[in-house]
């Protein structure tokens, strides 16, 4: 079975050194084999050929396996595999990738890594579901509140749905989880190398409510005097 080839493969490439950093990393507790990220990546490519042709709903299931494992590795090669066969996303897709996240996600990396390329371009193609991610924006669910934010960048980075970043931005201004504020601020800045003008305007007429947590994400990228502007009192 081709999941057992990958954990053998990844158990024969622990890095324990690696794997002690990688622990460190992250404040959440997580499971990690240990293996370096092109490591993981290459895997990934080499086992996918295994599968490439079976049908969009067996791949699925086997990204559910993956992320089931919780293990960190086995999640990246979940959203490889599952971003390979996004030119055959549907709608019903969006209840199994909010159930990935839901179910499974259990860290800012892991979160990241799936909702900008896999959620994000499902969000570009069907952008109707923008409605569902401000409702994720209200979850008491701290990774679905950071996914409506960061699953947007996609969007952003091609020169979209600035307005629906707004509002989102704006439910999540005072959220008290620090992760959901660097999400919201992160997309607030990769919508500032599109719609720097925008973001700068929105940025001075909310300064005084933006924790200082998001303002220094949204704004590191603007010129000096932009950034002085944001945060003065």
């Amino acid at each position: 079975m081709v999941l057992n080839k990958i954990r053998k493969e990844l158990r024969e490439n622990i890095d324990l050194k690696y794997k002690e950093g990688a622990v460190n990393f992250f404040r959440e507790k997580t499971k990690i084999y240990g293996a370096r990220a092109l490591t993981v990546k290459r895997i990934a490519k080499k086992y996918f050929r295994e599968i490439k042709n079976i049908d969009k709903k067996e791949i699925f299931e086997l990204c559910n396996k993956l992320f089931k494992s919780g293990t960190n590795e086995e999640e990246t090669i979940a959203t490889d595999w599952s971003f390979r066969i996004k030119e055959k996303y549907e709608k019903e897709d969006f209840k199994i990738f909010e159930s990935w996240i839901t179910r499974y996600i259990s860290n800012w990396a892991s979160c990241d890594g799936f909702c900008t390329h896999n959620l994000g371009y499902f969000i570009m193609k069907n952008p109707e579901f923008i409605e569902e991610l401000k409702t994720w924006a209200k979850s008491n669910n701290r990774w679905l509140r950071r996914a409506s934010a960061v699953s947007l960048i996609y969007c952003v980075g091609r020169r979209k749905n600035l307005n629906e970043s707004f509002i989102i931005s704006s439910i999540l201004m005072n959220d008290k989880d620090d992760l959901v504020l660097k999400g919201y601020g992160w997309l607030l800045k990769e919508a500032s190398n599109n719609f720097r003008r925008e973001v700068f305007d929105y940025v001075i007429k909310n300064k005084n409510k933006i924790p200082r947590t998001a303002l220094r994400y949204a704004i590191e990228k603007m010129p000096e005097e932009s950034r002085i502007a944001a945060m003065s009192k």
